[in-house]
């Protein structure tokens, strides 16, 4: 069954409100100042510095790249219509990491770059037969490395990129909506399926546990029906993986009143849907990346702000198949050598998008 986006809400609606009924949950809201949000943090250095062999990482076959299309500005198609030809055209801080590594003198590295819609198990990708690197605004994890039996399957290239989640909520909401921990059962936060936003947003909330399983009584709407967890493993949620009695989501209800509700959109338009439900008053607030809830709020004028940063610091890297130790050394010391150690990052970048074709041009090798 497919659900056009006001038809996801509304059933998510009407589960909502038939588990309310049956467990009561209280309504209720928590006010307080809002706080200042920290400036977004540039990866560290490399703990282990990286031995390259050789300074050619290709012998000048194109690597085909996956790049997801949705992530505006780390990574994202000129036009959302996967029909046009702009789809195919890849921008934003990531596409320029690519441009720059194709201008270093002597690296022979070309990237024919395609476009993926859907977000989770892109990283994995990689490991396929129709493409050679993943991309796409991926935090670095490594539950993310192993395909669905466990096996290695892709390896990480070194971070060259610093998240943080927080939530994107109305102006008017900011003060209720300071930190996770005033989040009630009143409040509807959307979330795209598979992505660390939604996984730290449980986790912060407490609708899971370390291991990603959900607190015993929550209530998950999916595409097939409605399962209710136990509290154990068998109904499981990570940033890299989902329990398959949860897979197409559509929404999530609290067992208690102090827990969110959790509404599931971005499955065909990726996290614009969210950002158009929380304009039209559809949820409360968006859980996802500083990066992309500051843009959004910088773009609405005032409209919408950021709150609720997490204190967990992430790092985004692309992905290459496991057995390709060298391609990865080779790429590891690219990067670094544009981030300088990751010492210019998406802040650099904001400010003058054409810092990492300056350090390309300025490569010798």
């Amino acid at each position: 069954m497919v659900y056009h986006r006001f038809g996801k809400l509304a059933f998510a609606w009407l589960v909502a409100g038939v588990v309310a009924m049956v467990v009561g949950l209280g309504v209720a809201c928590g006010g307080a100042a809002a706080t200042r949000v920290a400036p977004v943090i540039n990866p560290p250095p490399s703990a282990t510095p990286v031995e390259v062999s050789d300074v050619t990482c290709t012998d000048g076959s194109p690597l085909r790249f996956s790049f997801y299309a949705f992530f505006e500005p780390v990574s994202y198609s000129a036009d959302a219509d996967p029909d046009s030809a702009g789809y195919h055209r890849h921008l934003g801080f990531e596409a320029d990491i690519l441009s720059a590594l194709e201008a270093m003198d002597g690296a022979g590295l070309v990237f024919e770059r395609g476009p993926v819609g859907e977000w989770p198990g892109n990283w994995l990708l990689s490991a396929g037969p129709d493409f050679d690197m993943s991309g796409g605004g991926i935090t670095i994890l490594e539950s993310r490395t192993l395909d669905d039996d466990g096996n290695d399957a892709v390896r990480f290239t070194n971070g060259h990129i610093a998240f943080r989640q927080s939530l994107l909520v109305r102006a008017d909401d900011a003060g209720r909506l300071v930190t996770h921990d005033l989040i009630t059962s009143d409040v509807r936060v959307g979330a795209l399926a598979g992505t660390t936003g939604e996984a730290r947003l449980l986790q912060l909330t407490g609708l899971t546990g370390g291991d990603g399983a959900l607190v015993a009584g929550t209530v998950v709407a999916t595409e097939t029906g409605t399962v209710t967890a136990d509290g154990t493993g068998a109904y499981a949620i990570t940033a890299a993986d989902t329990t398959p009695n949860l897979e197409g989501r559509v929404s999530l209800m609290p067992p208690s009143d102090d827990m969110p509700q959790v509404v599931y959109l971005g499955d065909e338009l990726g996290e614009a849907e969210l950002l158009a439900a929380l304009r039209d008053g559809e949820i409360d607030a968006v859980a996802r990346g500083e990066i992309g809830n500051r843009t959004a709020a910088r773009e609405s004028g005032g409209e919408l702000v950021v709150t609720a940063l997490d204190p967990a610091v992430e790092y985004g890297g692309f992905t290459v198949p496991a057995a390709e130790g060298d391609l990865l050394a080779c790429l590891n010391d690219k990067i670094d050598y544009l981030t300088d150690s990751r010492a210019i990052g998406y802040g650099e970048w904001l400010a003058d998008p054409g810092v990492f074709m300056g350090r390309a041009r300025g490569w010798r090798p």
